[in-house]
């Protein structure tokens, strides 16, 4: 088998000696006191969190144990970003299934939490590329999970539950293969229906006026502004954009909509499209003004730098307390990813153009790629994130801040968006603040199931349960 290995990757033996170091560390850690994992980064946006009282140092599974080309598949580390994953992968002429938006997000984190990108109408989730877990669970043994042994309910299990199950020490994905470059195409809409409709035949069909789709998202700026972004691989391009200097990738959506030859970026600048300016977040950080962008250095055009700023902020208050002493009204922190059945995204926009008056909104179509066992129902596939099989979904993401209205009393509006998305029959992520009641959800993130799990593979509760760390932020 032809393995070939990427720099400072470590081999078996290393790992399987950090692993047992993990499980003498873990076996340390005072019963009862919070646990959590020693990293430098992280996208989760649940500021506030109460300390833990034990941390893990897992800087050991950061890395890339092996790509097999032939096989096209990887064994990479849980703590693995995809920033590093991709530089392991390209050089092969492969990529994974799904690359989350963001560089820093680590593989274990998309996958024990949620992922999703532009190729997820036609790759599903993270989660579903994966075919073997190594997880060290809450009563400190350390499992490998597949879909067909007897972990098989914590491999399946073990999407959504965000580190309250077990952490990920290794896991072995299916790649696939990538082309030199990607052809982007920008169709604009003037309704929300029009788009849902138009997204929901492109990717039936995989194809629009002849041209294979290899990836679709959108954005919608406005009410009657919205736009599709196809694209396709390609092995030649006229010329390449490039936005991490002075352009800005989605305010090149307008400007290169409806044109002739669209536009073109090579697959990795593709991939980290968004990640330059944090979708438009970057926006509030002064970085889009032309003087700033400037001075501002290509390498600090990061997700991660401009999330540390954002921690760095909520803890000192320093925008409120501006904002307050300016005479300008508070805000409400609105971050969030939620899932709606494409036939209810116009909906939910114009819920949200109403209700929330946000803009621009990240527009993303999914579908499960897992299909069940005969036998078993959509909601046994992945049961604690349950979407139904062979339906699409929209991801509309929205980051930022709301004006608080007069006499509003705690975060209104995102309890109004997570009314609407359960009316609607969608599912909200969790790596954000979540406000629901705990029957409620429970109800939605099949508490049945979860506490099944949990009496299996943590039954001393040494972990955090789900509810107390993404409601509670614990």
């Amino acid at each position: 088998m032809n393995m070939i290995r990427p720099p400072a990757q470590r081999d078996l033996a290393d790992h399987v000696a950090a692993v047992q170091r993990l499980r003498r560390e873990y076996a340390r850690l005072p019963a009862g006191a919070p646990v959590r994992l020693a990293k430098p980064t992280s996208n989760l946006f649940r500021f506030g969190r109460t300390p833990a009282a034990a941390t893990l140092d897992v800087h050991a599974f950061s890395s890339v144990l092996a790509v097999d080309p032939d096989a096209r598949t990887a064994d990479v580390g849980g703590m693995t970003t995809y920033e590093d994953l991709v530089a392991a992968t390209l050089p092969h002429g492969l990529m994974p299934l799904v690359v989350p938006q963001l560089r820093t997000i680590t593989l274990g984190g998309a996958v024990t939490g949620l992922g999703i990108e532009s190729s997820s109408f036609r790759n599903g989730l993270p989660h579903e590329s994966v075919t073997e877990i190594e997880i060290l669970t809450g009563s400190g043994d350390v499992v490998t999970a597949r879909r067909d042994n007897e972990h098989r309910d914590l491999f399946h299990g073990f999407p959504n539950s965000y580190g309250t199950l077990g952490y990920s020490l290794r896991l072995r994905i299916e790649l696939e293969p990538v082309k030199p470059y990607v052809h982007l195409r920008h169709l604009r809409f003037d309704s929300a229906a029009a788009a849902m409709d138009a997204l929901a035949r492109i990717c039936s069909d995989g194809v629009h006026d002849g041209q294979r789709v290899d990836f679709a998202d959108g954005v919608a700026f406005g009410r009657h502004e919205l736009y599709l972004t196809l694209a396709r691989f390609t092995d030649q391009a006229p010329w390449t954009s490039d936005y991490t200097g002075a352009d800005i990738y989605y305010r090149s959506i307008p400007r290169y909509a409806g044109t002739g030859p669209g536009d073109y970026l090579t697959v990795h600048d593709y991939l980290w499209r968004w990640d330059t300016d944090w979708f438009w977040c970057s926006r509030a950080l002064g970085v889009q003004h032309p003087v700033v962008r400037r001075i501002w250095p290509r390498s600090l055009k990061r997700s991660d730098v401009y999330r540390k700023l954002v921690a760095l902020d909520r803890r000192t208050d320093l925008s409120r307390l501006l904002a307050h002493y300016r005479g300008r009204p508070q805000s409400e922190p609105v971050i969030q990813d939620v899932e709606v059945p494409v036939e209810r995204g116009a909906d939910f926009l114009d819920f949200f153009q109403s209700e929330i008056k946000m803009t621009p909104v990240w527009m993303c179509p999914l579908r499960l790629r897992e299909k069940p066992a005969p036998g078993t129902a959509d909601r046994d596939v992945w049961p604690l994130y349950p979407l139904e099989q062979d339906r699409l979904y929209v991801n509309f993401g929205f980051w930022g801040l709301v004006p608080v209205r007069p006499g509003q009393r705690g975060p209104l509006h995102n309890r109004l968006i997570e009314s609407e998305v359960t009316r609607l029959g969608g599912h909200k992520s969790l790596y954000s603040d979540a406000y629901y009641t705990e029957d409620e959800f429970w109800r939605l993130y099949n508490g049945d199931a979860y506490r099944s799990l949990k009496r299996t593979y943590d039954p001393d509760g040494r972990l955090l349960d789900l509810y107390a760390k993404c409601v509670g932020n614990r």
